[in-house]
């Protein structure tokens, strides 16, 4: 009788927020009394379906056993940070497989992601039962979108078919590490994990979720995170 498939967490921190413009890292920014990285990680620890996490550091990070509740739990691995999210998640995947097997499935999820909410996590992971690559979380985009060039509308783009793309994504550990792989072999930094499994000629699926799943990428996010937060609570 062949073994179940877990699912993983795999959780790239590595970053320094050079966008963001504060001395500390975003992901270490207190929100409402906790650093924004707890809020992603607490997505995962203590779910049923979820059998481990994998939290990928920067070398330098001075900031993890100082700040995070979850630095010394028993169920969150730390593995070491690359040059970028892509090398980063790599490395992760390496620590991961000295726990998990290739055909268990890795959800990578930023750890500037706070608001991930409980409903959309197990949709994917429901999604994933009968699914022969992967899956991420997205959402459609409402807005016209413009292709700009030096500053001016080149063209407006149709929007029927343009999803954000946000985290977690889910994938076969083994699958993963050989889309990074590749990539690697030729150069490409991917932004995104979906991007690097597309790079192998396959098709991800998309998975609706909330729009206030959202990355905390300049300091007017803090705010709404925390509303965000907040309202989740009430509900």
């Amino acid at each position: 009788m062949s073994r179940a498939s877990r699912h993983w967490a795999l959780i790239p921190a590595a970053g320094v927020g050079r966008r963001f413009g504060a001395e500390v890292p975003k992901q270490y920014l207190d929100l409402a009394g906790r650093p924004v990285i707890d809020y992603a990680i607490r997505a995962f620890v203590g779910h049923r379906g979820i059998a481990g996490s994998v939290v990928v550091l920067g070398t330098e990070d001075g900031w993890w056993a100082d700040s995070s509740g979850y630095a010394g739990h028993p169920e969150v691995h730390r593995a070491p940070g690359g040059a970028e999210r892509c090398h980063s998640v790599r490395n992760g995947l390496d620590v991961l497989a000295r726990h998990a097997a290739d055909d268990d499935w890795v959800l990578v999820h930023d750890a500037a992601r706070p608001c991930l909410r409980r409903a959309d996590l197990d949709t994917l992971l429901a999604a994933l039962v009968d699914e022969p690559v992967g899956a991420l979380l997205a959402v459609p985009i409402a807005d016209t979108v413009k292709r700009a060039d030096l500053g001016r509308v080149a063209s407006t783009l149709p929007r029927s078919d343009l999803w954000r793309a946000y985290t977690p994504q889910a994938f076969r550990l083994g699958l993963l590490r050989r889309a990074l792989d590749h990539a690697q072999a030729q150069d490409l930094i991917v932004t995104d994990d979906a991007s690097a499994v597309e790079l192998l000629g396959l098709r991800p699926r998309l998975i609706e979720g909330h729009t206030d799943n959202i990355k905390i990428t300049r300091p007017d996010d803090l705010a709404l995170a925390a509303f965000f937060l907040a309202r989740q609570a009430e509900q």
